[in-house]
């Protein structure tokens, strides 16, 4: 899932990056036909604002076609691309632009564009810099994405669920929680990273019974990321790979939880942190 306002920031990075005067760029449509361009950055003019580019067509229309970057040297002379949007081009005074697709799945979900008024070519550092943020991008998209899915099926599964959940149920949950604490570590937006700590602290909050949770919770969240593999099943290298941590940090914060629970193995501290409620 990508938002028209992810593109602002990621526009402002290019220009900081690459030192290209100008940048812009819109979302695709669902039906992966269209790209409207609806973020800029360093134009002069309204003349691309709204603009429509259909799949295929000109340099944004090839890269939605294609999910690879393009650019051109000088877009009006350019004879590899179709010129439906010369005019908007031009009146904005753009010659070389580049061209990167934000993709999820090899489906392409925006296009990110920079430039300058000169036939000055963009450079293939410049393209690799531009290629980055929309990586950022995507990654960001990947991660809404899965945590949307995961909702979904916490949403289910609660459908299903009688007030005793069966082992099933609660395995779900942890497993889901398991999850939201391995995308809060992975993710760079702190926007993002502050929603799936929120989702995960209200699951666990939706959990507890009554008694439950009543003490401050003293593990740290990183302490509470090792846990929350650790009750799926995940061994000390798992976990480390999937909260992006060396194998031995993740037994640094595992016996600083069991110091701080006292208790003196894997499986009486994810207990104890389940009857304390800091788990599910």
């Amino acid at each position: 899932m990508l938002e028209t306002a992810d593109l602002p920031a990621a526009l402002g990075r290019i220009r900081r990056i690459t030192g290209l005067p100008v940048a812009f760029g819109g979302l695709v449509t669902a039906d992966a036909r269209q790209l409207r361009l609806s973020d800029f950055a360093g134009t002069a003019t309204p003349a691309l604002h709204g603009l429509i580019v259909s799949a295929g067509n000109g340099l944004g229309g090839r890269v939605v076609a294609s999910a690879r970057p393009g650019r051109v040297e000088d877009y009006a002379a350019d004879p590899r691309i179709s010129h439906e949007y010369d005019g908007p081009v031009t009146a904005e005074g753009l010659r070389a632009i580049a061209a990167v697709p934000v993709a999820v799945g090899g489906t392409v979900l925006a296009v990110l564009y920079a430039g300058t008024r000169e036939p000055i070519a963009v450079g293939g550092r410049a393209l690799e810099s531009m290629s980055r943020v929309a990586l950022r991008l995507s990654t960001e998209a990947t991660v809404r994405r899965e945590v949307d899915r995961r909702m979904a099926e916490l949403a289910t599964a609660a459908a299903r669920s009688s007030a005793d959940a069966g082992a099933r149920e609660w395995e779900e949950v942890r497993l889901a929680h398991a999850d939201l604490r391995t995308l809060a570590a992975e993710t760079a937006d702190p926007e993002l990273k502050a929603r799936l700590e929120q989702i995960s602290d209200r699951l666990i909050a939706c959990c507890a019974g009554e008694g439950r949770g009543a003490a401050p919770n003293p593990l740290s969240p990183r302490e509470l990321d090792v846990l929350a593999m650790v009750a799926v099943g995940c061994g000390n290298a798992e976990a480390a790979r999937r909260l992006g941590l060396l194998p031995e940090t993740v037994k640094s914060y595992l016996r600083n939880a069991m110091r701080k629970l006292g208790t003196h193995g894997r499986m009486e501290t994810i207990v104890t942190a389940r009857r304390l409620g800091y788990l599910p």
